[in-house]
């Protein structure tokens, strides 16, 4: 698995560095471009995860820990957890979105009946990743509702109700705009919560931020160490990069507005990491002075976790619903409902007992990137290499897109 997910990263930095190349000047257009500050707000809020707010205060003191894991001391464990999250893996995200903005138009590789079943386990495997994600944590953050350790009933229950949540949010895009903006200031809000209660209180000042902030900076002077694996825990997350890549890159593709392919590259990359930075910083500053998160800050931590739970379960629902043509109108409300909950619910248990796990999901994912390589040298090798501008039908008319009002 190791060697395939090295195969992986490392066609993705080539092809990264080939399309800036080759087509890194010019002008990107999706099917329903939008304002670049808007295309900004719905990368972010696409590439949310419930892991983003509930991992990194159960890692720092694993990563920080030298004598169990010696790979991590070429760094601190700040930017360690920066490493894992930000910047240089917001790249996968922009070679997909690239291939579905420019390429697959012309290609249509993955509507090939068989390809576009495969990706759509893809995306249903991490909707229940997602789920499984957050019935894990739960204990650590709710201890009060069992023994701080076990998964227990009061847990299956709230991991039930937002797949059910999710699953009846997508049956409306309206719903979905809804949650993705309510995530997008829930999470800012936290920050500004758990940021004035580390840095405002007597005991510290504002200074503590900046300081702490500055340990990130160790990233970008060690990323050469971030590209490969760096041990096993750092596979499974590169894996489940790759798991999301195809459908994030799908689902962003149809927003780019006019801004040149290096342009794109830089907004993934950079735009997402600054917040997630600030995120960190303050988190970290809670952790390495055991400062207690019990009680408000761990409730409001699980509420912003569960809002991007259902925010990003909503979007992938619907996203395979629409591919398989398992919709609301084919079937009714009531059975898509039911079908999806029980398809979800199933599907988080099998994660939960280890029959099923990320890393093959995120494998999955790769093959479908290098099959797509393979397809176009076989079949549509003049066709790309002939292309200069996005789809000519996708124009920019800012006055007929809903979402940049």
């Amino acid at each position: 698995m190791a060697t395939w997910l090295s195969i992986g990263i490392l066609f993705t930095f080539v092809a990264i560095a080939f399309v800036i190349y080759r087509w890194g000047n010019m002008q990107c257009i999706g099917v329903t471009p939008v304002h670049r500050f808007t295309f900004i707000a719905i990368l972010f809020t696409s590439g949310l995860d419930v892991g983003l707010i509930m991992f990194p205060l159960t890692e720092f003191a694993g990563y920080a820990d030298l004598v169990a894991s010696p790979e991590y001391g070429f760094s601190n464990p700040l930017a360690i957890e920066f490493g894992f999250w930000a910047c240089l893996i917001w790249a996968f995200y922009f070679l997909t979105c690239f291939y579905f903005c420019v390429i697959e138009p012309r290609v249509k590789y993955f509507e090939i009946p068989l390809i576009k079943f495969i990706n759509n386990v893809v995306i249903i495997g991490t909707c229940a990743f997602t789920a499984y994600l957050l019935l894990t944590n739960l204990p650590w953050y709710l201890p009060e509702l069992g023994d701080g350790e076990s998964v227990v009933s009061s847990f299956y229950l709230i991991v039930f109700l937002v797949i059910a949540a999710a699953v009846y949010s997508s049956t409306s895009i309206r719903y979905v705009r809804y949650l993705s903006l309510g995530s997008t200031w829930l999470f800012l809000g936290l920050i500004a919560i758990m940021w004035s209660g580390a840095f405002l209180s007597d005991n510290s000042s504002v200074g503590e931020f900046f300081t702490t902030f500055a340990l990130i900076g160790d990233y970008f002077e060690n990323i050469n160490n971030f590209v490969l694996p760096i041990n096993d825990y750092h596979e499974f997350y590169l894996f489940w990069w790759f798991a999301w890549s195809i459908m994030i890159g799908q689902f962003t593709a149809r927003f780019v507005g006019g801004m040149k392919t290096y342009q794109v590259l830089i907004a993934m990359m950079v735009f997402p990491s600054i917040p997630i930075a600030i995120w960190f910083t303050v988190l970290y500053y809670y952790s390495l002075n055991g400062i207690d998160t019990t009680g408000f800050y761990n409730l409001a931590m699980v509420i912003v976790g569960i809002t991007f739970v259902i925010n990003s379960l909503d979007s992938l629902v619907r996203l395979y619903t629409d591919n398989l043509d398992i919709t609301v109108k084919r079937f009714g409300k009531t059975k898509y409902i039911i079908g999806n909950i029980v398809l979800l619910s199933a599907l988080t248990m099998l994660f939960k007992l280890d029959f099923l796990q990320i890393q093959w999901v995120g494998a999955l994912a790769i093959a479908l990137i290098i099959s797509c390589f393979v397809y176009i040298l076989k079949s549509h090798f003049h066709t790309v290499s002939d292309i200069e501008r996005s789809p000519k039908e996708n124009k920019i008319d800012f006055t007929k897109i809903e979402l940049a009002d």
